[in-house]
């Protein structure tokens, strides 16, 4: 399971409280493009219309510019397939107070493109400059670990 991209903004700005495996409708250039680790996911997330999800401000440029259709947009709404069951639960929770559907990486498995939602809560300003100042004491701790061995 190859990771192609991971959102690292949605695990900064949201508490990630279950993660969810979806694939995705798209067309042969825009496959091609992944692939190449030519996708974007900041600032995109899932909306839920007329009980189809969808991923919404994900940014695929065209696999060859110069090829590529004149109403291609690179920031289309994409289908998201679930079954009706995973649907129904989405639906439920993403309905609760201040719980998103945020995407958080794009991966390979068996050849097929997968998506890998979260259902995230947004953390607050004390919450990430908690998790900043942890991070970066364990940094400074791999860093004296390293430098005694040495």
């Amino acid at each position: 399971m190859p990771v192609i991209i991971k959102n690292k903004k949605a695990y900064f700005n949201y508490h990630i409280l279950e993660k969810m495996e979806a694939g995705m409708v798209l067309s042969g250039q825009e496959v091609k493009s992944i692939k190449m680790g030519r996708v974007s996911l900041s600032g995109s997330y899932v909306i839920i219309k007329k009980g189809e999800p969808y991923l919404t401000n994900c940014t695929i440029p065209p696999y060859q510019p110069k090829n590529a259709p004149s109403d291609y947009n690179p920031t289309r709404d994409r289908k998201l397939l679930l079954n009706k069951k995973e649907i129904n639960y989405l639906i439920g929770r993403s309905g609760e107070k201040s719980v998103t559907l945020v995407p958080l990486s794009i991966y390979t498995k068996k050849n097929l493109l997968k998506l890998e939602i979260g259902l995230g809560k947004g953390k607050r300003k004390k919450d990430k400059r908690e998790d900043l100042k942890r991070k970066d004491i364990d940094k400074r701790l791999q860093h004296i670990i390293k430098s005694s061995k040495a």
